[in-house]
């Protein structure tokens, strides 16, 4: 997916870098419409979906990290809890 932030967004498929990257996108999926093999004057909008073929060293490049998140525990009570 093209997140809103991603360099891609605005750009052609032709000046996205794909193709130096030896990335082939197969299909660009953009709400309910579907472009198979779509051509380098495509321009790329936030939220396309691409389906791609390539290297998956270079693919996963490409995926921005995510924000690890702190894992939330409860502390427990200092007395136990009686049953009713």
């Amino acid at each position: 997916m093209v997140h809103g932030d991603a360099d891609l967004v605005g750009k052609t498929l032709s000046e996205s870098g794909l193709r130096e990257r030896d990335i082939t996108v197969l299909t660009l999926h953009r709400g309910t419409t579907v472009i198979p093999n779509p051509f380098g004057k495509h321009v790329l909008e936030a939220d396309d979906r691409l389906l791609c073929f390539g290297k998956l060293e270079e693919m996963r490049s490409m995926i921005p990290t995510r924000k690890k998140r702190r894992a939330r525990v409860k502390k427990l009570p200092k007395q136990p809890i009686q049953p009713e």
